[in-house]
């Protein structure tokens, strides 16, 4: 595919519906389980039909999937019964769990049980690979290559990590002490995205401003709840200087999770806003970098959303930078 489209700037589409038809049928065809107490096997056959719209798009650099499908399955079982599995809604934004199957009104009982218990398993693993895959292999087609690409901000947003393979894992602040240990165990080896920004495709974002105070005072600031009420403007729920506390602000408009404290330096937390998806947090890295007069606050945001980049910048910069500045006289507002 020739793409005439200059650092990758402009919007640019790949129709891929007929791509699709033929990865489901690849990957569903011959698929097969078994009940051996029962003494039952369904086995799908064929795709019978896949409607609807699936494109890979790119702009600014950054690729992402847009698809909305359905799909209808052929199967038979042992039992001697012909039927189809039609799964309604494929959308990009669908997470593996929320996919609805619905089974023709004929099937005996053996057959509906063992779909139920097993084939429904293996078809949402399937599901679940179908958009990273589909990134992967169309990405490419819609961009000029790196070599040709001059603008430092397109480049960067091609080599940002959405566009690689993903395994999905919910985020929660209850999980056990064991169940966390395995989740950073898979991170490190083997996941390219991490397990707490896999709702959408997702970006990364930097910020800075320059606060005419110390590190100490800004570090204090940003955690103590009476200093947050006042920049805020609203009472915190949670906040504190502690590792693992979980925290509400601007009347629960914000939710997080303090990760990782260093004393007048770092603050690491997971930050969502509360429309989100259940589940997604950006993560964020606050180093404090204090000079002769001043302290330069960088944030480091990994896990915004695509298409929300903006929203996100505008809305840190004036609700904390700018809210700060003001509230405590900690340097000029722009």
């Amino acid at each position: 595919m020739v793409v005439q489209n200059p650092n990758n700037w402009h919007w640019v589409d790949k129709n891929c519906i007929d791509w699709a038809r033929a990865y489901f049928d690849e990957k569903l065809k011959d698929l097969s389980v078994n009940d051996e107490n029962n003494d039952t096997t369904v086995s799908l056959t064929s795709v019978k039909s896949l409607t609807g719209d699936c494109e890979v798009c790119q702009r600014k650099g950054k690729v992402i999937s847009l698809y909305d499908m359905s799909l209808t399955i052929n199967y038979e079982s042992s039992t001697g019964h012909k039927g189809t599995i039609t799964i309604p809604e494929i959308m990009y934004d669908t997470e593996p769990d929320e996919y609805q199957f619905n089974l023709d009104d004929r099937i005996d009982e053996k057959s509906r049980l063992l779909i139920r218990s097993k084939l429904i398993k293996e078809i949402r693993k399937i599901l679940e690979d179908f958009g990273p895959t589909l990134i992967n292999v169309h990405g490419s087609d819609i961009q000029v290559d790196d070599s040709q690409v001059m603008s430092t901000f397109t480049k960067g947003n091609q080599n940002l990590n959405y566009m690689k393979p993903v395994i999905k894992e919910k985020t929660t602040f209850n999980k056990s002490e064991s169940s966390s240990s395995k989740a950073a165990e898979t991170n490190k080896s083997s996941t390219p995205l991490p397990a707490y920004a896999q709702k959408y495709n997702i970006a990364k974002l930097n910020l800075s401003t320059e606060f005419n105070t110390t590190a100490e005072q800004l570090y204090i600031t940003l955690l103590n709840p009476e200093r947050v009420a006042m920049w805020t403007r609203n009472a915190p729920i949670g906040i504190e200087p502690r590792v693992g506390a979980e925290f509400k602000l601007f009347g629960g408009g914000i939710e997080g999770k303090i990760t990782k404290l260093i004393e007048n330096k770092e603050i690491e937390m997971l930050w969502r806003i509360s429309s989100w998806k259940e589940g997604h947090y950006v993560k964020i890295l606050i180093t404090l970098d204090q000079g002769n007069s001043e302290t330069i606050m960088n944030v480091n945001m990994n896990g915004v959303p695509i298409g929300e980049e903006e929203l996100v910048e505008n809305n840190f910069k004036d609700k904390y930078f700018r809210a700060i500045k003001i509230t405590f006289g900690f340097g000029a507002v722009l």
